[in-house]
């Protein structure tokens, strides 16, 4: 099975919404920061990736049709080149508003954390806000400046920069399928991240 959708947004940009939406469109399963909680052999592979191996992208999505937050949105330049039939969804919320949810949610399981090998630390904290997570103005600076890094390197018809809201319309018709007839996914998942990216 190969990727058939790449997610570039950050954490807490409704990704986990996107996951649900793309899962009841049929382009599913989709791998989520969630799916390596849950999974010793996800927390292995990702893990060693984070540290520097070289990435086998059939092993790590293996029977994944998508995949949307961290970790693999900071690799999205890579997977949009190695699968370069898929289409490319960038999830969006205002800057500052991320930044509150962020800081509630996957900053507070940074803060948690006290294993240098989670991705919390290893990947989020490290290598996406060079070990400066808790310095808004800086985080928020890394967040804008991977929006616009997105949208100048992914061809427009390739590309679906979603907002928080957007609901199913923008999604469905960038995607080619029928608007469901049923309310677009509304997940917010404070308390699991605060709880689990400590150890993932």
């Amino acid at each position: 099975m190969a990727i058939r959708v790449i997610g570039t947004g950050f954490g807490r940009t409704g990704t986990d919404s996107m996951r649900e939406a793309l899962t009841f469109l049929g382009i599913g399963p989709c791998h989520h920061m969630f799916e390596v909680m849950a999974d010793k052999e996800q927390k292995r592979l990702w893990r060693a990736l984070a540290k520097g191996a070289a990435p086998d992208w059939n092993q790590l999505f293996a029977g994944y049709a998508s995949c949307m937050d961290w970790p693999s949105a900071h690799y999205w330049r890579d997977l949009i080149e190695y699968y370069p039939d898929a289409q490319v969804i960038l999830t969006y919320r205002s800057p500052e508003s991320w930044w509150e949810s962020f800081e509630k949610t996957i900053l507070a399981g940074i803060n948690q954390s006290t294993d240098q090998q989670s991705l919390g630390l290893a990947l989020i904290s490290k290598q996406v806000f060079d070990s400066r997570p808790h310095d808004r103005a800086y985080a928020i600076a890394v967040y804008e400046a991977n929006v616009r890094a997105v949208i100048a390197t992914v061809p427009p018809g390739r590309l679906l920069v979603h907002d928080l809201g957007d609901g199913w319309e923008p999604l469905c018709l960038h995607l080619g399928v029928p608007v469901p007839n049923q309310p677009y996914p509304n997940r917010n998942n404070t308390k699991d991240f605060q709880s689990a990216l400590a150890q993932h």
